[in-house]
């Protein structure tokens, strides 16, 4: 097990990026809650946990959001995330776990062929001691995730072509090399969740992330 680097507060600050079926937000809720990532809890209270694929920029189900908009939504997208860094700055001695953020805006919009530059928002997140850990699989193992995802999932269709999601990787692998904050790549595969969690807190704490120093 890490040693834990000694700080006044734990404030972990992580973000989770990856296709789907990589179970981001299953290890999400796993992070928010584990005892040597944000201390232990002797009963359940509110913590944050937020997402940048909620689709709130239209009102219909798997509409429009800060991940997928559409050009008419820019400015709303980047007020979007320009009020989130805003909000982590002011909150800076709390812990925040994203599932999704900004490097997974960078991977749908160029499929659409528009290119965005968020190294403004690395700028202000780098200084919060934000982290970004990239949940992969093997390709040949996403045929056995789609089976346990249509058993939950209420966009099925989404899911008949797995092309999309292996070759969505790459462009992530690819937006994660060039992101300025510290980073980590987990495969996965014919693993189970906590293990998964206990990988990413080890690795926080090794890289002297789980705190703001004084």
């Amino acid at each position: 097990m890490t040693e834990v680097k000694q700080f006044a507060k734990w404030t972990p600050k992580v973000i989770l990026e990856g296709t789907r079926m990589t179970h981001k937000t299953d290890i999400a809720f796993l992070l928010n809650e584990h005892p040597r990532l944000v201390g232990p809890r002797k009963y359940q209270y509110h913590s944050p946990l937020i997402s940048a694929e909620w689709c709130g920029f239209s009102n219909r189900p798997w509409g429009r959001g800060p991940v997928n908009f559409e050009p008419e939504d820019e400015a709303l997208a980047m007020e979007t995330f320009a009020t989130w860094a805003r909000l982590f700055e002011l909150q800076k001695y709390y812990s925040w776990i994203v599932d999704r953020f900004h490097v997974s805006t960078i991977v749908y919009q160029a499929s659409q062929g528009r290119h965005y530059d968020f190294s403004w928002l690395e700028k202000r997140l780098l200084p919060l001691n934000f982290c970004m850990v990239l949940l992969t699989r093997k390709d040949e193992s996403f045929a056995a995730a789609r089976v346990e995802r249509l058993k939950v999932s209420g966009n099925p269709s989404q899911y008949d072509d797995l092309t999309p999601f292996i070759r969505e990787q790459d462009d992530y692998r690819r937006a994660f090399a060039a992101s300025m904050l510290p980073h980590v790549e987990i495969d996965v595969t014919d693993r189970d969740l906590p293990s998964i969690a206990d990988e990413i807190t080890d690795w926080v704490i090794a890289n002297n992330l789980l705190g703001m120093p004084d």
